[in-house]
């Protein structure tokens, strides 16, 4: 063996160690650990909150990163990372990964309008989102990372379409790219990529700011308002 084959295999088995504690598989929470990985099956709109709560879902990447950020939000009650937009009836994340599923990674987001608003959520929205690109977000590149709104009726799809329009007025010279699609059936995610965030926080890290989420945000909004 080579000195360059050499390292061309340490390389490899650095970022497959790494690709396995992204996972959680070092603490014994990632798929390796012996659990299901098939998702359960949730609807959009079917499953029961409580009386005055409201629901609203959004993909901007990693569904670990937009989970987060929602999680920050005051009135926010509960976050599923989870699967929507695409053909296969209960994905897993093996095939959504893949591509060939039509689904992309997205959030449903659980609010109380009392304490914050279906538009104070999209502002958060955008502030954690590339809006110029489709098929990707930061380092995550294929379908099932575009971004997207899924409204649930007309008062959401107008909010929507009216919070890209202030978006687009902003940007006068670049296209915004993100989609405002119809909510359809919202699969949630395997256990081990639910509240990923606070459940492995290192790895978490380390993941954002490998991706250059952070600094990319900062490079698109800078101090502009929304």
């Amino acid at each position: 063996m080579t000195r360059s084959h050499r390292w061309i295999l340490i390389a490899a088995l650095a970022w497959a160690g790494v690709y396995v504690w992204l996972a959680g598989g070092f603490i014994g929470l990632g798929p390796t650990s012996g659990q299901t990985v098939s998702a359960s099956t949730g609807t959009a709109h079917s499953r029961e909150i409580k009386p005055g709560l409201k629901r609203a879902v959004f993909a901007s990447g990693c569904f670990w990163c937009t989970e987060a950020d929602f999680d920050a939000v005051k009135g926010v009650v509960a976050t599923t990372s989870g699967y929507t937009g695409g053909r296969t009836v209960n994905p897993t994340y093996e095939a959504v990964s893949s591509g060939t599923t039509g689904h992309v990674e997205a959030v449903e987001v659980v609010y109380d309008p009392a304490v914050v608003s279906y538009e104070e959520l999209l502002r958060q929205y955008w502030r954690n989102v590339d809006p110029f690109v489709s098929h990707r977000q930061f380092c995550d590149v294929g379908a099932q990372y575009r971004p997207e709104i899924f409204v649930a009726d007309e008062l959401q799809r107008a909010a929507a379409l009216g919070s890209k329009a202030r978006v687009q007025d902003q940007f006068s010279a670049r296209a915004v790219v993100v989609d405002v699609r119809d909510a359809t059936t919202f699969y949630p995610a395997e256990d081990y990529h639910q509240d990923y965030a606070t459940k492995h926080r290192a790895q978490y890290l380390f993941y954002r700011y490998g991706c250059g989420r952070d600094g990319s945000l900062q490079a698109i909004w800078g101090e502009k308002g929304f």
